[in-house]
C-alpha cells in the first residue's frame, strides 16, 4: 500500500484530501497543529509546522514519528497542503504574521521535501503543493498571503527541475473553494455570497473533493510525465478579465 503524508489535514480542503486519498486505497498519515482532530482512517502525526520550520530537532523528531507512522509502507507522496492567512495591508502586517506565513507557506514545505527526500526518491514519489489564485493574481490587503504562494508556485518549478526525474513536484491552485470556514464568513450575507458565485466563469466556487480529486491524479502514476506543473482549479477565474465593459 502506497502511503501520502498531508499537511493541514484538519482544515475543509485537508479532510478532503484524507477522504480522497483513502477512497483511492493510500495509507494517510494526517498532521496538522497539535489539538487538531485529524480525519476518521488517517495516522495522525500532530505538528506545529511553525516550528518545524525554525528547529532542526522538531524536524528530526517529526520525520522519525513519520516513518513510525508509515507502517512500512513507502512513501510515494507528500500534499503540503497547510497555511496561514494574515490579512492586512502594507502598512499594517507585522513582523511576526509575515515570518510566520513564511515560515508554514514556504518553508515548511521545502523541509519537509528536503526531509523526506529519500523515501520518496525510493518510492519514485510525487510531491503535490496547494498554492492559490493568489500566487498570479491576488488583491489589497493579502501580501503576506500572496508573497507566500507566489513563492510556494516557484518552490514547485525549482524543485521539478532540481529533482528531475527522481521526485515529480507539481501544484494545484484554487480560487474560492466551499469550505466551512469560507461559509461561515459569508453567514447572513447570501448576496456576496451569491456574488462570488458569479464571478466565476464556471457559475459556482468549487469544492474541497474536486481539489482533492486532482491532489489524487496529481500523485498518481497517471501523471507520470507532468512535473513542474500548476493545474488551476479555479472554475476559470484565473482566466477572466474584470475590466469594465
Amino acid at each position: 500500500m502506497k502511503a501520502v503524508l498531508i499537511t493541514g489535514a484538519s482544515g475543509g480542503i485537508g479532510r478532503a484530501l484524507c477522504s480522497a486519498f483513502l477512497s483511492a486505497g493510500w495509507r494517510v498519515v494526517a498532521t496538522d497543529a497539535p489539538g487538531r482532530t485529524s480525519p476518521e482512517g488517517t495516522v495522525s502525526v500532530p505538528c506545529c509546522l511553525a516550528s518545524y520550520a525554525a528547529d532542526a530537532r522538531v524536524r528530526d523528531e517529526f520525520r522519525g514519528r513519520v516513518i513510525d507512522a508509515l507502517g512500512g509502507s513507502p512513501l510515494s507522496a507528500i500534499v503540503n497542503n497547510a497555511a496561514v492567512q494574515h490579512c492586512g495591508s502594507t502598512a499594517e502586517v507585522v513582523a511576526s504574521e509575515w515570518q510566520a506565513t513564511m515560515a508554514v507557506n514556504v518553508g515548511a514545505p521545502f523541509l519537509l521535501v528536503q526531509s523526506f527526500l529519500g523515501p520518496l526518491e525510493s518510492a519514485r514519489g510525487s510531491v503535490v503543493q496547494i498554492t492559490s489564485i493568489h500566487a498570479t493574481q491576488t488583491k489589497p490587503g493579502f501580501v503576506a498571503y500572496a508573497t507566500s504562494k507566489a513563492a510556494l508556485a516557484g518552490l514547485t518549478r525549482a524543485l521539478a527541475v532540481d529533482l528531475g526525474g527522481r521526485v515529480r513536484v507539481n501544484a494545484i491552485a484554487p480560487a474560492a473553494i466551499s469550505t466551512p470556514m469560507l461559509e461561515a464568513g459569508f453567514e447572513g450575507r447570501s448576496e456576496s455570497r451569491a456574488e462570488l458565485d458569479r464571478f466565476h466563469p464556471a457559475g459556482r466556487i468549487g469544492r474541497p473533493d474536486e481539489v482533492a480529486r486532482a491532489a489524487v491524479w496529481l500523485a498518481s502514476e497517471d501523471s507520470g510525465f507532468l512535473t513542474g506543473a500548476t493545474l488551476a482549479v479555479d472554475g476559470a477565474l484565473g482566466v477572466r478579465l474584470h475590466d469594465p465593459v
